[in-house]
């Protein structure tokens, strides 16, 4: 088949350009966006229609979801096929997700429950995976001195979330709206396997965010505006993420030697090591590897998915302790090829006995690295993903 893949610099682009390819396809791909991030929607919908009109392809290929590629491709009559990887995606509240033409593929189950109705037998579920060979290939050619410097006892690798989180435009108004609201993101936080947010969220609370935010997302005119999914997931549940990993970190820093590789701040966190970021294809691959404990503190906005660090770490053979996430135990087995907590207490007994127990690490990783390898690369997923948009 021929594949117009639209990029704009995702982490996964590459590795399922390569699966693609290694499927037998050939892949044209448009770079615009990864050099300029002023591109507007004007310019992607000439970009993508010149191609369509001067080229035969058999699909076109991005990374979550763009309305203005899909009219085009409708206008074209060939599907658009997207994988959605990120949570919240507010472009899926686009009227322009019942398209025909569409094949939308949801990495959160929950996504699929909010979404599916609106193209029913054109929007899937499809778990991420993970580029199992290219990441043994850096972790095989690390050199000593690399081994060394990314050996840790603890790691994590990600954002705080502190400088992208919007909850922090609200202006509050109201002691007992910032109460009721607090009071809400506290018990979300000892809650895992079910999102209660969504359904705190009353009319009166939209209109407290409507006043009283001082920058704040407009859907655009022709959208299923969800104001109730936008204040519980983008802006809360945001703001979630920021609190629980600021948190669990700073209490697990003061007895534990961890190490954060971010280009967040990190004030608040003395206690921690701080590493400014990591190359993710060079570096993280040989983090993920070489320490003993690797953690997975899952974005609130991922309600039931799988996110892609898991992937990696178990593709990258290292030993993985994540949050219960529901979506778990449909593809992978705790205690098997990873492990996980669903309390804050379980959190830090589970840190305790994984750090004074190696060997046991080690049997896990190997565990989930095979796994992995063995069902859930993306090749294997790549392949799933046409044949479920050409069934229809």
């Amino acid at each position: 088949m021929n594949i117009l893949f639209y990029r704009y610099n995702s982490i996964c682009e590459r590795d399922i350009i390569k699966a693609f390819e290694t499927l037998g396809h050939h892949v044209k791909t448009i770079d615009t966006e990864i050099f300029r991030k002023d591109v507007t929607a004007r310019e992607t919908l000439s970009l993508v229609h010149s191609e369509l009109s001067s080229a035969s392809y058999d699909f076109v290929f991005t990374i979550n979801f763009y309305p203005v590629i899909s009219e085009v491709c409708n206008i074209h009559h060939i599907r658009y096929l997207c994988w959605i990887v990120d949570s919240p995606v507010l472009e899926l509240f686009s009227k322009s997700i019942s398209n025909a033409w569409n094949r939308i593929f949801l990495f959160d189950s929950a996504l699929l429950n909010d979404f599916s109705h609106y193209n029913p037998d054109r929007i899937f579920y499809l778990p991420l995976a993970c580029d199992v060979g290219d990441k043994q290939s850096y972790i095989r050619n690390a050199s000593t001195m690399q081994l060394h410097k990314f050996h840790h006892k603890i790691s994590f690798i990600g954002s705080l979330y502190s400088e992208k989180n919007p909850y922090i435009h609200l202006q509050h108004s109201s002691e007992y709206m910032k109460g009721y609201l607090d009071a809400v993101m506290n018990t979300q936080q000892s809650i895992y396997g079910a999102y209660i947010v969504d359904d705190m969220i009353t009319s009166e609370i939209i209109d407290y965010f409507d006043k009283n935010m001082s920058k704040k997302y407009i859907f655009p005119e022709k959208s299923n505006a969800d104001y109730k999914a936008l204040i519980s997931q983008y802006y809360i549940g945001t703001n979630i993420t920021v609190l629980e990993r600021t948190h669990l970190l700073k209490e697990l820093s003061k007895t534990y030697d961890v190490d954060l590789y971010t280009f967040s701040n990190t004030d608040m966190l003395p206690d921690i090591h701080v590493h400014n970021g990591a190359n993710t294809i060079t570096e993280m691959p040989i983090i993920f590897h070489e320490s003993q404990i690797n953690l997975n503190l899952t974005s609130r906005p991922i309600r039931n998915g799988i996110p892609l660090r898991i992937w990696d770490v178990l593709g990258c053979g290292g030993f993985l302790l994540t949050n219960y996430q529901n979506d778990l135990f449909k593809h992978l087995v705790p205690g098997e090829h990873l492990d996980i907590y669903s309390s804050e207490e379980e959190f830090f007994e589970k840190i305790l006995f994984y750090s004074s127990h190696p060997d046991i690490c080690r049997k896990i990783a190997h565990n989930g690295y095979e796994f992995v390898k063995k069902y859930h690369t993306y090749t294997i997923r790549c392949e799933e993903l046409i044949q479920l948009a050409f069934s229809i």
